[in-house]
Order: structure tokens, then C-alpha cells, then sequence
């Protein structure tokens, strides 16, 4: 069994978790299997020493005309922001080629989308900068809310820890569900997650600090149908109008009106993904009221229109199934 030559591409500024929890999933894939599977490297593009977010110096390889079997793509400072040079625009696209595959771990998948590997390809992010990276690169299929994604050869996933999860889905890829699962334990990690998991929902995660403010939480969830104005939710909080906006924003982050529109659209989205019911029939259920609104919610929020989320899913399941 061959020695698969495994290099992670770093930058300045990236978050230490982006590149070690997908590195030490690797690492430990070796020790278990007690043999090398992996041969692990650490590039940059000037090479030396490299700053993470949390002011820890990694030493790195630069970049050049080594051939590697996978190459991730960590995220960091330059990919957010789109600052990603010619030079390195061209090595992603030698190493798209040379490469069996590539993956683009959270804001890596800005440096992909860069160079062009992306284009028509579906892929995920970090769910904070999906909506921009759909804006800076329209031609990639953006799935806000997995995981992680593969399109053929060319792996993305979420931020943070859902690196790990991208890594075991490449091990197992590799080798077999066992060892992905005894790399797992070995983590103390689940085996693994699945890739559509949702990354972050409002449904869930949104909460007020107060007891008025989660009872109207909690009724607009349960009464997405109705016409929930703010006088409405203020009456069920026992708040003025004023009283209740102003609330609200504070403990939530959020207007009531962009809350309710996000209750609403996250809703849509799982009968749009799970159901066969016309995207008329999901947008009255939801409370949008017609399948225009509906869109247009999606686009603000998921950057894709109805049909393209169903679209997707799809794929994601005859994918799983092949």
C-alpha cells in the first residue's frame, strides 16, 4: 500500500484548529494502523515560520514543485479577505492537476475558488463567510450548511473542528470505514458526523437572555405560519413595542423581523431538502405566503434559490448512496 504524501498549505493569520485537528486525524491514522499511510508536510508560500491567529510561530516548507498525493488548503486572514497572490493562484491550479484531490478546510475554500477550481463545483465553508464567498465567486455552488462537501476530486468543509470530520471522510475514503472509526476513537470524536449535518441553525441556536424574550422565541417558532408582527411577539413577551424591539436586538443580535425571516427560511429549507411538496405549498407552510418571498430569503441567506438547495440535496443523497 502506497505512502500517501499529505501537505497542508497554511497562512498568516490562520486558526491553529483549521490545519492541527485535521493534521493530528492523519497522525493518529499512522499510529493505529501502526505503519506510515501518511507522510505529512506543513507549506506556506514563503515558506519559514508562519503566524497563527492565536500568536503561535509554525515552521513551514515553501511552496514549489513537489508532487503530493492530497493537498488541504487551511484557512486564514488572506483567503477571508481575498487576498490570495498570482503565484499562489497558479500553484493551487498545478496542484488541482497533479493532485488524486484537493480540499479547502473553512476559508480555504476562498483560495480555491480563486483559482478557478470551484467554478461549477458545489462546496462548503464556514457558514459565517458563505454568503461572501458566494458573492466573490458566483460560479461555485455554495452549500452554506454542510459539514463538509465533495464534488469528485475536490473536498471542502466548514471551520474549525469540522476539519476533523473532513479528514476522517478522507481516511475512510482511503482506507475503510474500520480505521476511520478507530481514528475517531483514538480522537475521542464522533465517527463522523454526517457531511450534510447542519453547521449552525437559528431554529435551534437562537435564544434570548431573558424569560419574555425566549417565550416569544418560542412562540414564533411553534406559530411560523401566522402573521407574526412585532406588536404580536411584543404582546406575548408582555412588552411595549419599544420595549420589546429593543430588547430583542440586544439579546439576540438581530431585528424580530430578520429573526422570524431566518425561523422561517431554515424551516422552508428542510421540507424543501426532505420533501417532495411544491415550493408553493412549503412557502405558505413556512409563512413566507408565495414562493417568491421564499426565494428571496434563500438568496438572501443561503445564496442559493430553492430549486438549487433541493438540487443539491439530492446530489448529496445519490452521492451517499452510490
Amino acid at each position: 500500500m502506497p505512502i500517501r504524501d499529505t501537505a497542508f498549505l497554511i497562512f498568516a493569520d490562520c486558526s491553529m484548529l483549521d490545519f492541527t485537528g485535521p493534521l493530528s486525524a492523519f497522525d493518529a491514522a499512522n499510529r493505529v494502523a501502526g505503519k506510515t499511510l501518511y507522510r505529512l508536510s506543513l507549506l506556506s508560500e514563503p515558506g519559514g515560520l508562519i503566524r497563527s491567529s492565536a500568536g503561535a510561530l509554525i515552521q513551514t516548507e515553501r511552496i514549489g514543485d513537489a508532487k503530493f498525493d492530497t493537498l488541504l488548503v487551511a484557512g486564514g486572514g488572506a483567503p477571508r479577505e481575498g487576498l490570495v497572490s498570482e503565484a499562489l493562484r497558479s500553484y493551487i491550479v498545478r496542484a488541482a492537476k497533479r493532485s488524486r484531490r484537493i480540499a479547502g478546510v473553512c476559508t480555504g475554500a476562498f483560495v480555491l475558488a480563486a483559482a478557478g477550481v470551484l467554478d461549477g463545483k458545489r462546496a462548503t465553508t464556514h457558514w459565517r463567510v458563505a454568503a461572501k464567498l458566494q458573492k466573490m465567486h458566483p460560479k461555485v455552488l455554495v452549500d452554506s450548511d454542510r459539514i463538509y462537501s465533495r464534488d469528485g476530486s475536490v473536498w471542502t468543509s466548514a471551520g474549525i473542528s469540522a476539519g476533523i470530520d473532513l479528514a476522517l471522510a478522507l481516511i475512510e475514503d482511503d482506507h475503510g470505514a474500520e480505521l476511520a472509526r478507530a481514528v475517531a476513537r483514538e480522537l475521542v470524536v464522533y465517527h463522523r458526523r454526517p457531511g450534510g449535518q447542519s453547521q449552525f441553525s437559528a431554529l435551534q441556536e437562537m435564544d434570548g437572555g431573558s424569560e419574555r424574550i425566549r417565550r416569544a422565541l418560542s412562540f414564533a417558532r411553534e406559530h411560523l405560519q401566522q402573521d407574526l408582527t412585532v406588536d404580536a411577539l411584543a404582546e406575548v413577551a408582555c412588552l411595549s413595542r419599544r420595549q420589546f424591539d429593543r430588547a430583542f436586538t440586544a439579546e439576540t443580535g438581530q431585528t424580530p423581523a430578520k429573526a422570524i425571516e431566518q425561523m422561517r427560511a431554515e424551516a422552508a429549507r428542510i421540507r424543501i431538502e426532505e420533501s417532495s411538496d411544491s415550493l408553493e405549498q412549503i412557502a405558505r407552510a413556512s409563512g413566507f405566503g408565495d414562493a417568491e418571498r421564499m426565494r428571496r430569503a434563500c438568496m438572501r441567506l443561503f445564496g442559493q434559490p430553492p430549486q438549487t438547495l433541493r438540487r443539491l440535496a439530492r446530489g448529496h443523497e445519490e452521492q451517499a448512496a452510490a
